[in-house]
């Protein structure tokens, strides 16, 4: 395997970033992509995980392509999606879309969905689903009022990061719990290193012992 093989994250994540750190690798190249995240009529939380990391592996690849330096880079595409049931939650950006997750959530398992999709210098696409189940103690109005004036949900699928103050929450986790952060480590790390990415380049002059 290459030492040398770039990697592009096809996202703008922080927490993406962090967790590939995490486990000792730094991506090349950031190229956040912007696309249309609504579920298409009928399609299921599964479906639309795996279909929007396909399209944001692709519109990152239309743009390393017009740059001869990266047309040769491993580029990584991923979605989260929350679900109860085949009802898929938002990212919330107003407090009353966040209430509306918390009390859905509220001592119920659901289940989170993250679409892995590497796509080689070649076009291919290989792609990953991870499934995890989440399960929420049931949650006072009081807790859910702290919580939303917290503010951390902004933004995250279903209303809550698992990291932070909503770790709280959470009975139970069956899956990748990093899956529920962001990115399953272990899933990328062997899509990744399937496709010809050294994952573990950087471990000894980390000072990780061999």
């Amino acid at each position: 395997m290459s030492e040398k093989l770039p990697l592009v994250l096809a996202s703008g994540s922080p927490r993406r970033l962090a967790l590939l750190q995490q486990i000792g690798i730094e991506p090349d190249y950031l190229l956040p992509t912007d696309i249309d995240e609504t579920p298409d009529r009928g399609e299921s939380p599964r479906a639309l995980a795996m279909r929007l990391a396909r399209e944001k592996a692709a519109a990152a690849r239309l743009m390393v392509d017009r740059d001869p330096d990266k047309k040769e880079a491993l580029i990584l595409g991923s979605d989260t999606v929350v679900s109860v049931g085949r009802r898929i939650l938002p990212k919330p950006e107003s407090t009353e879309q966040a209430e509306a997750c918390l009390a859905l959530l509220s001592g119920r398992v659901h289940r989170v969905y993250t679409g892995l999709c590497v796509n080689t210098p070649k076009g291919q696409n290989r792609t990953k689903l991870v499934e995890t189940r989440v399960r929420f103690r049931r949650l006072s109005k009081q807790d859910m009022a702290n919580y939303l004036a917290s503010g951390e949900w902004r933004g995250k699928a279903g209303g809550y990061a698992i990291q932070g103050l909503a770790g709280s929450f959470v009975a139970r986790v069956i899956g990748s719990y990093s899956s529920v952060v962001g990115l399953p480590l272990y899933e990328t790390a062997n899509l990744l290193q399937g496709n010809g990415y050294n994952t573990q380049a950087t471990w000894v002059q980390a000072g990780v012992p061999a």
